[in-house]
């Protein structure tokens, strides 16, 4: 098995939101904002080359969406969807299954674009690839509170069903791909998928936005765009507990600076213990 880090840029998010209750005189220490309280964010997703499979795990925010749209985000940095898999050697075509961790617009926006790059008919970017969600986060996504309903955007989701290549997960079954287990999480959203991969001895966790970056390690440091911000602390609590005693590698979808890190217990609970790269593994 091959893991290749598929960078599709940088956006920019409201430090507030992302560190919910935290004073900013405290979160800036590690994410410094501009002069319009934003942070940067890496949207790094990950794919796993293993046989005849090619898995890619979310996809970044896409480029579909109009100027307006754009303009909140401040898409930014060199990486790119497609420049990326390239990169790695592949095309779109290669992708076997497009697994999405869940469906808000930063996860999923980049498996559906416009035919012939204008608006109108939609159609998958990965034409011969699977797109995984799970049937309860589908049906939270496409029925959408109020509090989310802008992160659920139906021309990112809905294609994937009306092509005939969605499948769902089952959270009461094992994971349906030999090359990783499933840990699911609802305080952020409901039933966010986690994959724990074993990679050259240890096990690789994705962490979505269980874990958005190393900043968010501490137990308080719940976004505020968790729907329900008590059981992400509970969930982080008992994920963090874990990941230290059996020296999990936590792979960072968000962080704009640190891939991959571990954690320790401390006096003061779990904490960072060492950030590197992917490929020092």
């Amino acid at each position: 098995m091959q893991l290749h880090i598929i960078d599709t840029g940088l956006f920019k998010l409201d430090g507030g939101a992302m560190f919910g209750v935290v004073p900013k005189s405290i979160w800036q220490r590690t994410n410094p904002a501009d002069e319009n309280n934003l942070c940067s964010w890496a949207m790094r997703c990950l794919l796993i080359e293993d046989g005849d499979r090619l898995i890619l795990i979310d996809n970044g925010i896409g480029d579909k969406q109009d100027a307006k749209f754009f303009s909140h985000y401040y898409l930014h940095g060199d990486g790119g969807l497609i420049k990326s898999l390239n990169a790695a050697g592949f095309k779109p075509d290669d992708v076997t299954d497009m697994f999405l961790t869940h469906l808000h617009f930063d996860h999923c926006g980049g498996g559906v674009k416009y035919r012939n790059g204008s608006e109108g008919a939609l159609e998958l970017v990965f034409p011969n690839a699977t797109y995984w969600s799970n049937n309860d986060h589908w049906q939270w996504a496409t029925h959408p509170n109020a509090r989310e309903k802008a992160s659920f955007i139906k021309e990112n989701i809905l294609p994937m069903q009306e092509s005939g290549h969605l499948k769902f997960a089952d959270p009461a079954e094992a994971s349906p791909f030999p090359q990783f287990d499933i840990i699911y999480a609802n305080g952020h959203t409901d039933k966010m998928m986690l994959p724990v991969i074993p990679y050259k001895g240890r096990k690789l966790v994705y962490m979505a936005d269980l874990l958005p970056s190393a900043g968010h390690i501490p137990l308080p440091y719940v976004m505020g765009y968790d729907t329900r911000p008590l059981l992400t602390l509970e969930e982080k609590a008992a994920f963090l507990k874990k990941a230290a005693d059996e020296e999990y590698v936590l792979f960072f979808e968000h962080d704009a600076v640190n891939e991959c890190c571990t954690v320790e217990h401390t006096e003061k609970g779990v904490r960072l213990k060492e950030a590197f790269k992917l490929s020092e593994l």
